[in-house]
């Protein structure tokens, strides 16, 4: 079973950036990996998927230009850059790990749902 554990966030102001990361306790060498968030009162919903097999990256409509997903190989992890933060940002950051859609060329979906998730990390970000 994969293990998932985010480090990184915190609070900052409108404009401002923040660095997450999630280290896998057993890397996924080929699979959707990356970020849900879920702000209070609200469903939780895809950020960002890496397909780790090719890099190949899935970005939400709201994040897009701002938040940039990476890998850290010698950290077996991936990275979410963001930058241009919007106090509608505020929420409770996943890292999630996701099957990809064999059926469709391994793709990844964020708009769907997840394998495994971690315990998250507080995103605040004030106006």
């Amino acid at each position: 079973q994969v293990r998932l554990e985010e480090s990184g966030g915190g609070s900052v102001q409108a404009g401002g950036s923040l660095r997450l990361s999630c280290a896998a306790s057993d890397y996924p060498a080929s699979t959707c990996m990356g970020w849900f968030r879920q702000a209070p009162g609200k469903e939780r919903e895809g950020v960002v998927l890496m397909y780790t097999g090719g890099r190949r990256t899935y970005y939400a409509e709201s994040v897009k230009g701002r938040f940039t997903i990476s890998r850290d190989n010698y950290k077996n992890a991936v990275v979410l850059q963001m930058t241009n933060l919007k106090p509608e940002d505020t929420a409770m950051y996943y890292c999630a790990v996701q099957a990809p859609n064999y059926g469709a060329g391994m793709t990844c979906d964020v708009s769907g749902g997840y394998s495994y998730l971690g315990q998250g990390t507080q995103v605040t970000v004030s106006s």
